[in-house]
């Protein structure tokens, strides 16, 4: 099975502080086609994720200006992570489970990527649809 570590191999995910305005990711996210930024705290330590989700739910359905409104104010606080010895399937199933599509990869404290639900095809993903079937019929 499939390790993470070969996933995130040479990614150099989006990272910025809490100050950051969304406009400012959401330039970022544009720039690099990304779909989240991994939001740090004052010491770099992972603090919370921003995505285009929360941009669509957090601050434009709710009118809030984007200029100003600092990702620490929408993201996501305190992400579930794994680690990117971990496999493709860990991941597939913490981002079921969570209903969520992003899972930060930290390693001791450090960012080492992140991955997302569309960085898995085939056997991966075929593999996890199996295991929900089972898991649905055995309800």
């Amino acid at each position: 099975m499939r390790k993470l570590t070969d996933v995130i191999l040479d990614q150099n995910p989006l990272v910025r502080s809490e100050e950051t305005t969304v406009q400012e990711a959401c330039a970022a996210m544009r720039d690099a086609q990304a779909g989240t930024v991994l939001v740090t705290d004052g010491n770099g330590r992972l603090a919370g994720i921003f995505t285009g989700r929360d941009a669509v739910g957090r601050v434009l359905a709710e009118g809030r200006p984007a200029a100003t409104t600092a990702l620490g104010e929408v993201m996501t606080r305190d992400p579930l992570t794994l680690k990117p010895e971990q496999t493709a399937i860990d991941a597939l199933r913490l981002m079921w489970d969570g209903g969520f599509r992003h899972v930060p990869l930290v390693r001791e404290g450090r960012i080492m990527g992140v991955v997302s639900r569309g960085d898995f095809k085939g056997l991966e993903l075929g593999r996890h649809e199996d295991e929900r079937d089972l898991w649905e019929h055995m309800r």
